[in-house]
């Protein structure tokens, strides 16, 4: 299975649908001027990184989590608007009380996985993003998975905002152990967790769960830069049924990095640098995690 994650960074329409400051921004009328050209340019390049992903794994992803898009309509969007519509990709999605207007979402294929039951849980007393929780079947071994997607609370705002990761954190465990305690003991959560994994808040999600990311980040690998270090705070985490069945990648894919004109080395080419628009995806680089499960055997 081959799973992907993605921070898509603002991914918004280019219509003002009034639901908040953040929609008109993203708009055509707004400051950012987001036209409906821009927004399928964008479209084609996340389209044309999941098919690169394809070329370099072998395979399109079963499923891939997504962060910061803003309803299900830019999804179908996506889909439809590009070669993925080929695909035969489904969208789990669940708007949230986020106050920027911006959720999570998982695409899905039906190749080796069927859809069993999908929910959001809400994290009491934050107004932030949902965590989406979609129980699947593996085709493959015929075994129980959940996917779990997060996109825990920012750093910005000012003040002190670990408390809110912990909370949020605290409340992922608990998704996970509902899950667990059902007997579904395969579970991968994916997601921008807003912090490094030795912050103290991850410290609630074991010994449940194992950081797939962990050793990357040992090796000063990131999924984000700041300041031309790179920061890993996209991440995979298992359950110890896929511990030893899986491997994380950080994906640098060629078209999408820029040079750092600042520091040395690149960086993920954003689609604003600012106010100035620049043409590309995210401020994240997108996260791959391959899980090895043995095809049944039909006697």
């Amino acid at each position: 299975i081959l799973s992907m994650f993605w921070n898509l960074e603002n991914f918004f329409s280019y219509k003002d649908d009034g639901t908040g400051e953040s929609d008109h921004e993203f708009s055509t009328e707004g400051s950012r001027h987001w036209t409906s050209s821009r927004f399928y340019a964008k479209c084609s390049a996340i389209s044309k990184a999941v098919f690169w992903t394809a070329d370099n794994f072998g395979a399109m992803p079963d499923v891939i989590g997504v962060a910061e898009v803003e309803n299900r309509e830019v999804l179908q969007r996506l889909l439809w608007s590009t070669g993925l519509r080929k695909e035969s990709y489904s969208i789990v999605h669940y708007d949230s009380p986020d106050r920027r207007g911006i959720d999570v979402a998982l695409l899905w294929r039906s190749e080796k996985l069927d859809i069993v039951s999908s929910s959001a849980c809400h994290v009491p007393g934050l107004n932030t993003r949902d965590i989406l929780l979609v129980r699947m079947r593996n085709k493959l071994d015929d075994s129980d998975v959940a996917f779990i997607v997060v996109h825990l609370p920012s750093k910005y705002g000012g003040g002190s905002t670990a408390w809110k990761r912990e909370k949020a954190a605290s409340r992922l465990r608990e998704v996970a152990d509902s899950v667990y305690n059902e007997g579904c003991h395969g579970i991968v959560v994916m997601g921008d967790f807003n912090d490094i994994p030795s912050a103290r808040a991850f410290s609630r999600l074991e010994p449940l769960l194992f950081n797939a990311s962990a050793q990357l980040a040992a090796s000063g690998e990131g999924t984000i830069r700041f300041n031309g270090k790179w920061n890993l705070i996209d991440m995979f985490w298992v359950t110890d049924e896929y511990r030893r069945k899986s491997l994380m990648h950080i994906l640098k894919i060629p078209f999408l990095m820029v040079r750092d004109t600042k520091m040395a080395g690149e960086k993920p080419l954003r689609t604003y640098l600012g106010p100035r628009y620049v043409g590309g995806v995210s401020d994240h680089c997108p996260v791959v995690l391959e899980i090895y499960c043995r095809k049944k055997i039909l006697l």
